[in-house]
């Protein structure tokens, strides 16, 4: 347990903490409240609660659990590592997390037979920190946070937009532009409720291309998902 004496006035209980610990993040202090392991002057306080100058705050992290996960020894190829992160070259076929259908032989399987002993406790769980993931039939580059700060900061790096994804992709037919913007609103399928499909009441879904390499029939095409709250309205239709 440890004790924070406030040297702050109307700032909410939960920001003042994840400003005061920035390993902490405000959904893990959310959670702390809720099991009564915040306190502010003895007593539990709401997450909205202003805290006040001279409050007393008695804070308790419980040691992070291990998941129900097996770790297993999958061949993944390792693309970088140092004591805060790992990137891993994702193959095809292999799903990230375990789920009904698939228990195990996923990538976090692997990841926690890579990295025993150093992951993330973020949530109260010792986990791979997976911030971002790729589709099971997709191939690349996944960044696995290994620590709680790494975690955190990856994540809201990604919130804000201060993280570029670039795809390759092989596609089917001649594409004449050299390169072109996208812009078609995608909702699920109602052919197919596993697939996506453009509709007209889907989101807003913008992606740039640029043509790498034509084939008698394909064409290799570098691809970005504009990711920007407000992105241009201008558009070209490929």
């Amino acid at each position: 347990m440890e004790k924070i004496v406030v040297e702050e006035e109307n700032v909410r209980l939960d920001a003042y903490i994840a400003k005061k610990y920035t390993d902490i993040s405000r959904t893990m202090v959310q959670k702390l409240v809720e099991e009564g392991n915040i306190l502010v002057n003895g007593k539990s306080k709401k997450i909205s609660y202003k805290v006040q100058k001279g409050d007393e705050i008695e804070l308790t992290i419980p040691e992070a659990k291990e998941i129900d996960i097996k770790p297993e020894n999958i061949d993944v190829e390792v693309i970088y590592e140092d004591k805060d992160i790992i990137v891993v070259n994702k193959p095809k076929g292999l799903v990230v997390h375990p789920a009904n259908g698939n228990p195990d032989g996923t990538l976090v399987n692997a990841i926690m037979a890579m990295c025993k002993g150093s992951l993330s406790g973020i949530g109260g769980e010792i986990r791979p920190g997976i911030v971002h993931r790729l589709d099971k039939d997709t191939s690349g580059l996944l960044i696995v946070a290994k620590n709680d700060k790494a975690h955190i900061k990856m994540s809201e790096q990604i919130k804000n937009r201060q993280v570029k994804k670039i795809y390759i992709a092989l596609v089917r037919g001649k594409i004449g532009e050299d390169e072109a913007t996208i812009n078609m609103p995608i909702g699920r399928s109602t052919k197919d409720r596993k697939k996506m499909a453009v509709r007209k009441d889907g989101k807003e879904a913008i992606t740039h291309f640029k043509v790498l390499k034509r084939y008698h029939n394909y064409t290799l095409l570098e691809v970005k998902i504009d990711t920007r709250k407000n992105p241009p309205n201008k558009s070209a239709h490929g």
